[in-house]
């Protein structure tokens, strides 16, 4: 688990926040720094960034597409999520079975080669015929090579209904760090999914509550500074821990997430969540060590009996 070829299978390079607090020029030198430390899978959306801009509706996909043309690469494994109609928050979308069909063309002819996983999110749907005819496109998504995907899905266990008798093995995203986790809501789904991880960084929380800007993730996302209350057990853990650990020092919440996700028996892989070259270099690093250190895995023994304890 702890060579590069076999972390590298395990993350995702995220997108969500470009062209929001993420500018292109270090959107386009993070997918260099990416690349060129032998990662190739990368996750995006149509409606990245959500940040309620119009004009922004599908501008990381389309920053990507042009990184990709400018050098000529085949061989990224894309993550594309299409539903969405909007960037702007909106429960609004469209998973029918045609649309579904003509955004695959699209983005087959889009990313070529480096199209890996195709998936769907920003399901609020019950009705479960309308499940089944997403399923129907989807079936044909797996019949042309390309692995499956689900995000943000309402009703799991609806989806799990439908999927009863199908072969289909699905990738799926989930909320998941250590102040909040939607894994158990997903339980109907667990049999046939490999779950991966997003917002390990839960927003951008800080362990050093000075440590927030104006221009912060957490305070641009949510407009404020309140914190969930699970912060202030979360920071005594830290301390507790590098008071015991002093190999194995915690200096920053994206530590703890990482380890929450990559120490996960039924997690284990996750969508990375930079802001800087220095930011994902770093990242890299503490995912090295994480999965190369067994002292992280007592970490997430204890993050799990914190949150029990809430």
């Amino acid at each position: 688990m702890t060579d590069r070829a076999s972390l590298s299978n395990r993350l995702w390079l995220g997108t969500a926040m470009w062209g929001w607090t993420i500018g292109k020029e270090t959107a386009m030198a993070m997918l260099d720094m990416w690349y060129e430390a032998g990662f190739r899978q990368v996750d995006t959306a149509t409606n990245y960034p959500i940040d309620g801009v119009a004009d922004h509706f599908r501008l990381a996909e389309n920053w990507l597409a042009e990184w990709i043309r400018a050098h000529g690469v085949t061989d990224l494994r894309v993550w594309i999520k299409v539903g969405s109609l909007t960037n702007e928050r909106s429960p609004d979308h469209n998973l029918s079975e045609g649309f579904l069909l003509l955004a695959l063309e699209h983005y087959g002819y889009l990313y070529g080669d480096n199209l890996d996983v195709f998936g769907v999110h920003w399901d609020n749907r019950s009705e479960r015929e309308a499940i089944a005819e997403t399923l129907r496109a989807l079936a044909q998504v797996q019949a042309s090579g390309l692995r499956i995907g689900l995000s943000g899905i309402r009703h799991p266990e609806l989806w799990a209904e439908v999927l009863q008798g199908s072969d289909m093995r699905l990738l799926i995203q989930v909320k998941h760090n250590p102040v909040h986790s939607d894994l158990e809501r997903y339980g109907p789904l667990h049999a046939r999914a490999d779950f991966v991880a997003y917002g390990i960084n839960a927003g951008g929380l800080k362990l050093d509550p000075k440590a927030y800007r104006p221009d912060s993730s957490w305070v641009v996302r949510t407009g404020t500074l309140e914190e969930p209350p699970l912060m202030e057990s979360l920071r005594q853990l830290v301390r507790r821990w590098n008071a015991a650990h002093p190999d194995l020092p915690v200096h920053s919440f994206s530590q703890l997430g990482l380890c929450f996700a990559l120490r996960h028996p039924e997690v284990g892989r996750l969508v990375v969540g930079a802001s800087s070259v220095g930011q994902l270099t770093d990242t890299l690093a503490q995912a090295r060590c994480v999965v190369g250190q067994e002292g992280w895995a007592t970490l997430l023994e204890w993050m799990q009996q914190t949150r029990a304890s809430r």
